[in-house]
Formats: C-alpha cells, structure tokens, sequence
C-alpha cells in the first residue's frame, strides 16, 4: 500500500517515492487552454495550493526532459498531443513567498530579497562569459551579493525573464505561490510598504510581458486590483466562486471516497462528510478540506480531531468578535454555529486597509481564507454563506467561548453548569445561572431598542457552544407555528427543550407588584403558545419523551423563567 506524505508539497519526491497521490495532473491541461496569459487562483490554505505549483513546475522544465516519467501514469498523459508536447519545452521561473513574513517591513522583505537572490543563483550560468550584456551583469552581480535596490527587485523577474527568453529560445512560464503571505503580515504593520512593492513587482513582471508563456499566482486572497494588480490587464483571476478549477484544489468526493477506500478506512462516512465535507467551488459542490482528510487517515486511531484550523492562528477572526462594537457580526456568527445561512454580499476585489471601516468585509475573508462556503448564490454579488462542517463549527465555537471568558468575564465551567441544570430539568439552578450569565454578556453591550431576535440569536450562541449533546435549531415550523429554540437531544432518553421568548417593554419605573404582573402574564402567553401551537411536535416526532417546556421572558437585560411570586 502506497503511504501518505504528510506536509510534504514537492511534487517529483511523491511520485519517484511511490507516495499517495490524488491526481490532480489536469490542472496543467487548464492551465494551458485557458483564454488568459496569467491566472491567479486563491484558494484557503493547505488546499494543494504548493503541490499544484510544484506539478506545474516539474512539468514545463525545459532543463529536466527526465521529468517525463514522472506524468507517464496520470491524468495529463491521457491527453491530446498538443497538450503533452508541452512537456519540459519552457524556461520556468519559480518563486514561493511562504516564508515572507515578520513584525516589520525591513525583515519581511529579507526574506522576499533572499528568496529572488536564491533564484538568481540557480541561474547563474546566464552571468557566464559574455551572454549578458554589461549593464545587465551589473544589476545581476548586484542582486546575488544582495546590493541590489529596492527597484532593481522590484524588475528582477522581468529582467530573468527576458534572460531566460533569451538564452533558451523560449518564452518562460512564471510561477509564483503564495503572493499575499507578505501582505497578510503587513497588514496593520507595514501595510503601505509592502503593497507598493508587490504592487510594482507584479506589474514588472506580468504587464506586456512579451517574454511569457505562461504565469499562475497563488495565495488565499484576490487583494484588490487597485492596490495590487494596477495595470496587470493580461490577469485572469478564479477565485472560490468561479467554475475555471473548481476541483483542482481540495478532494472531491469521489477522490476522497477512493481515498478511504484504497486506505480501507471503516468510518461510517457520513461522519467524515460532516467533519471535513462541505465547501463549494464555483459550480462543484461536495469539495473536501484535503489537509483534514490526510491527516484523519494517517492517524485514524485517534478518531475525529480539527486539523486543518490548528494550523494557523485565528487572531484576525478573534479581533473581530472581540471588538465592543461587534455586536451584528456575534449575532450572525452565533446564527451561524446554529446552522444558519446568512446573507452577504461579497467584495472580490479584496482591501485589507478597508476592513477597519467596513466590518462586513470580515465575511468576504472568511469566504475566501476556508472559514465559510457558498450554500446558494442569490445574485451578481450576494450569496447566503454557511459553516462548511464541524471543524470549521469547533473554531467559531472556541472563538466564542474565548470571549465569553476573556472579554465578557464569564467561565466556561457557568455555562457547563448551566446548561446541565437545564438539561437535567433542574429549572430553579438554570434561572439563576443563566440570570447571571445574560446579565454579563448583555452588559458588555447596549440592547436598547432591539427586538426579541436579540435575545434569541444570543441564547442561541450560548448554547451552541456547549451544545455537542443536542441538535440546536430555531425558527423552524413545527406543530401549529414557529419555536424560538429547540434543543434535540442526540441521546433520545435525556430531556429535549423548547423555548418561547418574550419581552416585557417597560418605559417608566413601576412597581414591584406591576413588574410580577407583566413577567407573570408573558410568560402564561409563552406556555399557552407552546402548548396550543404544538412547538414540541419536532420533539415527539424524534423520539423525544421527555419535553421541557420553557418560557423566557426578558425585561430590559434581566431574563424570568419562573413565575414571580409575592413577597405577602
């Protein structure tokens, strides 16, 4: 049985170590019929972004004809002879700006300085005797003993290109992978420095190039045209919502099926969908996170585990929800780990800078770096997004929880303990717990005037994350009308919960007695409205016996579940 690789994105060591690979060699034949010059295709991370780049490299390599063997076995040889004879004819240029990235711009461009210094000198034989001309020599010496400026960087690859064109006869495919790691890092840093850098290099090195055959940019974002890109007119970009390689990157089902089965993985596979399925590319649905999948299969004693989100840190999404003034993007992200779509409209042409002033932003990033998937396309622009699967679902839970306690002041073991009170019907505990965890949270923020959705999308969060023993859903027919929340237990012998919320409006100060009067009443309504409409039929109909029937009434930030009694 062939074995996995783990980590490993060098396309020609898989193939002569007769290493698992999921052939995803038609990505070539795209990339030569595609209609544009250059592509860009941002994809999340650990999608297959590297290997990809790595196969392409390997297979135009006009210094390696031996390479040949390494496609003889795949997808790319069955192909037409126009696309096969393309095969080791290009000078390639190939450049990874994956480990651009540090606190400041001086050390940041180090690295993309070292890493155009390292291509140079892998080139080196065009410095030999008299090919280039003098003042090209000049500037070439300079950028391998690193005395090159900051322009002659900036027109290092246009120059290699024209080189490479040159000596070979050739026109010369470029490639380079992760183009925006450098940008992530700068951003709130060095945002301005490093945007007019890449911005200058790109545009040096793909505008009017007559010297290129072929150019292909990875990373996870399509930054914006005007900041990146100006003047690039040449530019294809694919990204998550366009059809042009919607498999390419990431396993289909099919592949991963296979997958399972050549590793004889015995998992019911519904639970492998559900964790690590879900995402839709362009017009492909049922697209799998890859990096999951490797690593569930090479370690499946250790069951179901989040490998793709403990890969990179989450501080950009935790900044968002943290924020004091975040309250909508809470509201949605807790209808979201509900299993919620939400409507968004979607900014492909991407400004990080744009972020600090328009938060919906946050969800085009989240589209595009993994974090959500297309569920439908409403319009030119408008799509309702969703979590993709549990992996994704166990980041914006932790994320939650995070907050709750590092912002709100609120222990995860109150939130255990409370909503254990609740499940174990243990009514009196749950109104006191919750009275204090409600009464924290709404006074990290101000409610005022809004309507009882409020109540219910943060009642819903609550519970969602700690709700890996229920099915937690709102909104939804059953019986005679609409439940507000319902708690599904997936051990048919617990209780099941159904919830009905109500608001008490009060303008001017009443009296004790009044206030008992109005809590008292709504929440009779509540109870009578569960019961008439039948909220608790989705309950019986799972299987459900045991039912909690459950009132919450709020007045101002202060929940009641129990009737208020008389102090006479």
């Amino acid at each position: 049985m062939k074995k996995l690789n783990i980590g490993n994105s060098d396309f020609k060591s898989i193939i002569q170590n007769n290493n698992y690979f999921v052939d995803k060699s038609l990505f070539i034949q795209e990339i030569i019929d595609g209609q544009n010059q250059v592509v860009l295709v941002p994809r999340p991370r650990r999608f297959g972004k590297t290997l990809n780049m790595s196969m392409l490299r390997y297979f135009f390599d006009i210094n390696r004809p031996e390479n040949k063997s390494l496609f003889e076995n795949l997808k790319i040889w069955q192909t037409p002879t126009e696309i096969t004879s393309k095969q080791g004819k290009f000078p390639v240029i190939y450049l990874s700006f994956k480990d651009a990235k540090a606190g400041t711009w001086t050390e940041t461009f180090e690295y993309i300085s070292t890493e155009i210094i390292k291509l140079y000198a892998a080139n080196d034989y065009l410095n030999a005797g008299d090919f280039l001309k003098p003042y090209e020599k000049n500037v070439f010496n300079k950028i391998l003993n690193k005395d090159a400026t900051i322009v002659e960087y900036a027109y290092s690859l246009q120059a290699l290109c024209e080189y490479l064109h040159r000596f070979y006869n050739q026109k010369v495919v470029i490639l380079i992978d992760e183009y925006d790691t450098p940008i992530h890092a700068g951003y709130k840093k060095f945002y301005s420095e490093v945007v007019s850098f890449m911005r200058n290099f790109l545009s040096a090195t793909f505008k009017d190039n007559t010297n290129l055959y072929k150019g292909v940019i990875t990373g996870i974002l399509r930054v914006s045209r005007e900041s990146i890109f100006s003047g690039v007119n040449n530019i294809s970009v694919c990204t998550m919502l366009d059809e042009e390689f919607s498999d390419k990157f990431g396993f289909t089902e099919e592949e991963t099926r296979q997958m399972l089965k050549d590793f004889d993985v015995a998992t019911d596979y519904d639970q492998i969908q559900n964790w690590y399925d879900g995402y839709t590319i362009g017009d492909k649905k049922g697209i799998y996170n890859p990096w999951s999948i490797i690593n569930f299969i090479s370690a499946i004693n250790k069951g179901f585990k989040p490998y793709w989100v403990n890969t990179s840190s989450d501080d950009l999404l935790k900044a968002q929800i943290n924020h004091r003034n975040s309250n909508h993007i809470r509201e949605q992200i807790f209808q979201l780990i509900n299993n919620q779509p939400i409507e968004k409209i979607i900014e492909e042409n991407f400004v990080f800078n744009d972020l600090d002033k328009n938060q919906e932003l946050l969800w085009t990033l989240l589209l595009f770096s993994g974090y959500l998937t297309v569920e439908k396309k409403l319009g030119t622009n408008r799509y309702l997004l969703k979590i993709p699967n549990f992996e994704i679902e166990f980041v914006f839970k932790n994320i939650v929880l995070l907050w709750l306690n590092t912002e709100v002041k609120i222990q995860q073991n109150l939130l255990i303990e409370t909503a254990k009170h609740l499940t174990n019907n243990e009514i009196e505990k749950f109104e006191k717990g919750f009275k204090k965890i409600i009464g924290d949270t709404f006074s990290y923020f101000d409610i005022a005037g809004e309507a009882e959705n409020v109540y219910q999308a943060y009642i819903l969060g609550l519970f969602a994350v700690i709700g890996d023993d229920y099915l937690i859903k709102s909104n939804r027919e059953s019986g005679e009308g609409r439940y507000d929340i319902m708690l599904i237990p997936h051990d048919k012998t617990k209780f099941g919960v159904v919830i009905e919320i109500k608001q008490v409006k009060v303008k001017n100060e009443i009296s004790e007695r009044q206030l008992q009067e109005l809590v008292n009443t709504k929440i009779k309504e509540a109870k009578h409205q569960i019961e008439q409409n039948q909220y608790f039929k989705e309950l019986i109909d799972n299987k459900v016996n045991n039912i909690i029937k459950l009132p919450i009434v709020f007045v101002g930030k202060t929940p009641y579940i129990l009737p208020l009694q008389s102090e006479n």
